[in-house]
């Protein structure tokens, strides 16, 4: 086994990172920064805020959420609407965000896909992967349909209320499965499954099926079909789906529909080199 304090070990780490990379206490870390961060963040989740608004929901200061403010405004982080007097997130942040997916081919590849599986359902196609226990949609194909469904990317849903959410806990381990679910499970609509046995269940289903179904499940008059995407590894990596309203997306219809997603889930696959993991027991 290579020594951790071998010469080639210590010039691969200080490339990247001090000795004492792991040490997160307050020495460590830049207090003005990660108080800049949080305002990022809570200014991203929402559609124009006052600074007022900001800072009393925050519990900061005005005058500190305003210098943080002016400073990401400089940087174009976030911008000032004058004549409504709100904060919004800026467009620099979205080209930051932008540069996060050039990580991976998967986004770039997954286009025409979702693109034929758009033209071949007429609904909705999304891809999404989990992002800190949520799903994080990225990308989207819209369909042509006055009513549809809409996941903008960079939208967060709870994996157990979405399709997408659903086909990727199918795929965990029961331990890591389990640790997921004693955290409990927010409702959302009458039809979200929020006992363990229900989920459980519908997970199994999942599974013996390949495909995920949210039934009303996050938003009532929405219904979604979703399927995993399995990387080099054999771990799902993402999951890609259909979404659109009730009144054509029928529970008769979701095994048809169910087809072409299972379908572009597998050449997905394929197109980064994944291939599915030996089903779970």
């Amino acid at each position: 086994m290579e020594s951790q304090d071998n010469p080639e070990s210590r010039k691969r780490r200080a490339r990247g990172r001090p000795r004492d990379w792991d040490d997160k206490t307050s020495q460590n870390t830049i207090k003005s920064l990660d108080r800049a961060m949080e305002v990022l963040e809570y200014i991203s989740a929402r559609q124009g805020m006052a600074l007022s608004t900001i800072a009393d929901e925050m519990g900061q200061s005005a005058s500190t959420v305003y210098r943080v403010l002016v400073t990401l405004e400089g940087r174009d982080l976030v911008e000032f609407d004058a004549e409504e007097q709100l904060w919004h997130i800026g467009p620099r942040a979205f080209i930051i965000g932008s540069r996060f997916l050039r990580r991976t081919s998967l986004v770039e590849r997954a286009r025409p896909i979702m693109r034929k599986l758009m033209e071949a359902t007429g609904e909705t196609a999304n891809l999404g992967m989990e992002r800190d226990g949520k799903v994080l949609f990225v990308s989207q194909v819209e369909t042509h349909a006055n009513i549809r469904a809409f996941f903008p990317p960079g939208t967060l849903s709870e994996m157990h209320a979405s399709g997408i959410g659903k086909a990727l806990l199918a795929q965990l381990d029961s331990e890591i499965l389990s640790q997921r679910l004693a955290r409990g499970l927010q409702a959302f609509t009458p039809r979200t499954l929020v006992t363990q046995d229900a989920l459980m269940a519908d997970l199994a289903l999942i599974r013996a099926r390949g495909f995920a179904f949210d039934d009303e499940e996050r938003n009532i008059g929405m219904r979604c079909i979703a399927a995993p995407v399995f990387g080099v590894t054999g771990e799902a990596v993402a999951g890609i789906s259909v979404s659109g309203p009730t009144s054509r997306v029928t529970v008769d219809a979701v095994e048809g529909l169910s087809r072409p997603v299972m379908e572009a889930a597998r050449a997905l696959t394929q197109s980064i080199g994944g291939e599915p993991r030996q089903a779970l027991s």
